[in-house]
């Protein structure tokens, strides 16, 4: 079977998904195009920071005495324990970004009414 290749990415799908939510919240709450502009902003910026640190490698010596089948089961034991580490910090992340991101437009905010 063919891999099948998305345009445009899950990843990217999601990031506009997040954005367009995030533009309608800030009009539903009578924010101008000055704060959405800023804060669509402020996302990319913080968005693109978490895709550069969110890449990860690492490699694990196993010894040659290591039947096939324990080598595949220590494989998996690994892929699995990495994705469950990453998915956490993948969470915890996201949730200290929109923090970030709403501290943000909060200054913003009140240094435009001083």
């Amino acid at each position: 079977m063919a891999d099948v290749l998305e345009f445009p990415t899950r990843e990217k799908q999601a990031f506009q998904f997040l954005q367009e939510q995030l533009a309608t919240l800030l009009q539903s709450k009578g924010a101008d195009e000055a704060l959405v502009q800023f804060a669509a902003a402020s996302l990319t910026d913080v968005y693109a920071e978490l895709q550069r640190e969110s890449d990860c490698q690492f490699e694990v010596r196993l010894p040659k005495t290591l039947s096939p089948e324990d080598t595949q089961h220590l494989q998996e034991d690994i892929a699995q324990g990495v994705d469950a580490m990453r998915q956490e910090h993948h969470d915890l992340t996201l949730k200290l970004a929109a923090r970030l991101v709403l501290t943000e437009l909060r200054l913003f905010q009140h240094e435009r009414n001083d």
